[in-house]
């Protein structure tokens, strides 16, 4: 598989999802920096990190989607290339327009860093099909605006399309129905605020962020 994380000013999780990539998948991951204005199209998935791109100035993510790379990004992701954004990754996804919604600040306005418990609402994805009959997963969270919002006719309509991949059992930041992990319409595009790059080992806690990557290494390898 090949694949890619986007270096923003501010990630602080892009060698994370290198590292992460490589031991769930085996294969290594291009770090590519946010000015750059031509992607590969060979890449398999594209990932955006998390941390604190830009600073988190004007609002999380809001001056990353603006940065040359997204533009190579959408292209990508228009031809049906995998993209996951990842905390800070997923509110980029967000301001860019390419998922529904906002990551707004937590309900309780403190910063929430701990393992959490993930209900595995649709596990038919291109991002979860690696954890087979497995319902539930552990992840961590560390954001202080990762409180999901969307209006009430968006959240019936991710509802009913299937579109809901990740819930929390206990929710940490007052997302809309627990939601924590959702797909775009085609399915290519995740945005999951619990970090899959902090747990894919057990020495980290939980080995089950392994499986959304290799999830999309096993798509990769489906014919076209």
């Amino acid at each position: 598989m090949k694949s890619a994380v986007i270096v923003f000013p501010g990630s602080n999780c892009d060698r994370d999802c290198a590292v992460a990539i490589e031991r769930s998948t085996g294969s290594p991951a291009q770090m590519v920096w946010h000015t750059e204005t031509k992607l590969d199209d060979g890449l398999d998935m594209v990932v955006l990190p998390g941390g604190f791109s830009y600073g988190d100035y004007l609002r999380c993510g809001a001056m990353a989607s603006l940065s040359p790379v997204m533009a190579e990004v959408k292209r990508l992701a228009d031809r049906g290339v995998a993209i996951v954004g990842i905390c800070n990754g997923f509110q980029v996804l967000c301001e860019a327009g390419m998922l529904p919604g906002a990551l707004l600040r937590n309900a309780g306005l403190k910063y929430v860093c701990k393992a959490v418990t993930l209900d595995i609402v649709n596990g038919q994805t291109r991002f979860t099909s690696a954890y087979g009959q497995q319902r539930e997963a552990v992840m961590t969270v560390g954001n202080g605006e990762g409180n999901y919002f969307a209006d009430t006719e968006t959240l019936d309509r991710l509802e009913g399309e299937g579109r809901v991949v990740f819930r929390y059992r206990d929710n940490p930041n007052g997302s809309s129905r627990g939601i924590a992990g959702i797909v775009n319409g085609a399915g290519n595009i995740l945005g999951i605020m619990p970090h899959p790059d902090r747990a894919f080992e057990v020495d980290l806690g939980s080995a089950d962020g392994a499986k959304l990557f290799q999830s999309v290494a096993g798509s990769a390898l489906q014919p076209a």
